[in-house]
């Protein structure tokens, strides 16, 4: 097994949340944002439910196959939802990563393309819109998130080097490992409660953080890493008093801090509703605030834009330095970095919408609205609401199946036959093995639902809701799953499991039962 707190994806150390570190503010409100409109409307009728702030011009054709076919769709798939054909799939709620909607105005700047190989005019525009909302004057470009996330790991990781995050995400866990790094995870314990009044589960606990340092040494950590939103454990934010802690300890012991901007806007909105300081500050101030802590930036496009690629950003040129190479090496030419020019025109466009709270606001209050219905319905669910998505407690909603046979997998594949809907296992099966060969358990077992930027309507949302109140009120029919095709590295990708008895079958039959020739 490995040493005790170092990596264990899923492993806090014990320590009491300070209440005072925050401001407690859950109720939602009805504040004006800086451009005049409420982030909340109130309906007569007194219905507590979210607004859509745009309009839909452009349609995709949608397939919501018979239960029979999802029975057989999901086997085929090896019980694994990233194996599903979207023609088999109404909702995929599978991630928001690259399926955000994109706006009219992105749309239209990417027929503004510069095509040039070095020195395009596209990359000049994406410069100058990373530095209006990020405030960082360097910018390297990356395909993606986990693409800056290796260039990052490359340069300033080294064999048994520690790292010290709020929480880690696969990927980032990954090129850590592959470099020769350990990861510690430092919350506090309450983060990992799945009912709770934290309004920032994501923090750092500051105490802990000390002691990681005074036992490894500064030198043996090259930065600290903190996750806007924590994806792993609901999308939950931290708080910018915990950030400014972090950044008074980072500089105390002369460590770069590092932050992972991809759902920085849902964080920025957050903190906008649960941090007392900021409740009159707009979407952009929060962010500048948050990203001015940072030493160095980097983010995932797919996310944080609504468009495809990624970057790293700083002000310190030594750090600039540090990795421009890389960058040649693994992406493209530092004016392009792999991405497509008219994607990173679209890039451009989207970084300035993050900051418009009627953009950002979208996903968080139809997440908020789930998550009331669920949670009024009896269905375990992470509360408060995160980022991201939904995320169901599988651990509550089939207490029966062992961590060993995959629980939250289980209940994906469950959910899809149910459904049709595609979400995402982030659990166990999202974990690693040890050295013996041991799944090691994750901390929680979830079933994401994540809901895309602009993309899923109130009546998608309410479907969704009403067959996951069908499959809870099924919930002893779902049985467990084990591999039979296991890659070995990022295993929740391309694996394929079996069901451990006919469970699927006995679910598609009692739907067939209860629906009649509905779908």
């Amino acid at each position: 097994m490995p040493p005790a707190n170092l990596f264990h994806p899923f492993s806090l150390t014990n320590k009491t949340f300070n209440s005072q570190n925050v401001q407690l503010a859950l109720k939602s409100t009805t504040m004006p944002n800086a451009s005049g409109n409420s982030s909340r409307v109130k309906f007569f009728s007194g219905e507590n439910i979210p607004l859509e702030l745009h309009k839909v011009r452009v349609v995709q054709k949608l397939h919501l196959v018979p239960v029979e076919r999802r029975l057989a769709a999901i086997q085929e798939a090896g019980f694994n939802t990233f194996q599903l054909g979207t023609k088999d799939v109404y909702l995929d709620m599978l991630t928001d990563s690259g399926v955000n909607a994109m706006s009219d105005n992105q749309t239209a700047a990417m027929h503004q393309a510069d095509d040039a190989y070095a020195g395009s005019q596209s990359f000049t525009r994406l410069r100058n819109a990373v530095e209006e909302v990020f405030g960082k004057k360097y910018l390297l470009p990356a395909h993606q998130g986990r693409a800056a996330e290796n260039i990052i790991a490359r340069a300033f990781i080294k064999p048994g080097n520690i790292l010290p995050m709020n929480y880690h995400f696969t990927t980032t866990l990954a090129h850590i490992m592959e470099q020769g790094g350990k990861v510690i995870e430092i919350l506090y314990p309450d983060a990992l409660q799945i009912k709770s009044a934290n309004p920032f589960k994501g923090n750092i606990d500051t105490a802990r953080l000390e002691a990681v340092i005074e036992e490894h040494g500064a030198r043996n950590i090259p930065f600290i890493r903190m996750e806007a939103s924590t994806n792993l454990i609901g999308g939950q934010p931290f708080s910018i008093a915990n950030m400014r802690e972090v950044r008074r300890i980072a500089e105390k012991h002369g460590i770069m801090l590092l932050l992972d901007a991809s759902l920085i806007g849902e964080n920025a909105y957050f903190v906008k509703k649960r941090e007392a300081e900021f409740k009159d500050a707009t979407i952009g101030e929060i962010l500048r605030t948050m990203c001015d802590l940072a030493d160095l930036v980097y983010f995932s496009a797919r996310k944080v834009s609504s468009s495809r690629g990624g970057g790293i950003c700083t002000d310190k040129k030594e750090l600039f330095d540090a990795m421009k190479n890389l960058v040649v090496m693994y992406e493209g030419f530092l004016t392009y970095g792999g991405i497509s020019v008219r994607e990173i025109e679209s890039m451009s466009v989207g970084l300035r919408e993050t900051v418009d709270e009627t953009v950002i606001s979208q996903s968080p209050s139809f997440i908020e609205y789930l998550v009331g219905e669920l949670e009024h319905l009896g269905i375990p669910v992470v509360t408060p609401a995160g980022g991201l998505g939904c995320h169901v407690d599988a651990g509550g909603f089939v207490p029966h199946i062992p961590q060993k046979e995959y629980p939250a997998g289980a209940l994906a594949a469950a959910f899809y036959i149910a459904s049709g809907a595609r979400g995402m296992e982030r659990g166990t099966l999202s974990s690693i093995r040890d050295v013996h060969g041991n799944d090691i358990l994750s901390d929680v077992e979830l079933l994401r639902l994540a809901f895309p930027r602009r993309v899923f309507t109130l009546s998608q949302t309410k479907y969704v809701a009403d067959r996951l109140n069908w499959l809870y009120q099924n919930r002893a029919l779902i049985g467990g799953l084990r591999f039979v095709e296991e890659p070995p590295v990022l295993r929740f990708f391309n694996g394929r499991l079996a069901a451990n008895s006919n469970w699927p079958q006995k679910l598609a039959a009692k739907f067939r039962e209860d629906f009649g020739d509905s779908l």
